[in-house]
């Protein structure tokens, strides 16, 4: 089976949206970090112009791919500069440490 790993960046304001499109359309599961950057928005109030932002990660199987991309462009969209982005990459290899035996 195909997988890839669907990585998204997005304001922390926008996660709990992001997070029950996700799970209403069947995400698997999802990896949340919480992260500081910037980008095309900087954040000239604070110190270091960086701002708080999380970052999703979720691999996912190439057919259910554009789904989950499609919910969080939808989930988190104000049509601001600081709205994040989503990147997609192909994994070379997935394996569930749970089907592999001890030995």
């Amino acid at each position: 089976m195909e997988f890839r790993k669907i990585t998204a960046v997005i304001p922390v304001n926008a996660l709990e949206s992001v997070e029950k499109a996700l799970q209403e359309a069947g995400a698997p599961d999802i990896s949340v970090t919480y992260v500081k950057g910037y980008g095309d928005y900087k954040n000239f109030f604070g110190s270091d112009w960086t701002a708080e932002e999380v970052k999703l990660e979720i691999f996912a199987a190439g057919d259910s791919t554009d789904r989950f991309v499609d919910c969080i462009m939808k989930a988190a969209h104000t049509g601001l500069d600081s709205d994040g982005f989503v990147a997609v990459q192909p994994v070379a290899g997935f394996h569930a440490i749970k089907d592999r035996p001890p030995g």
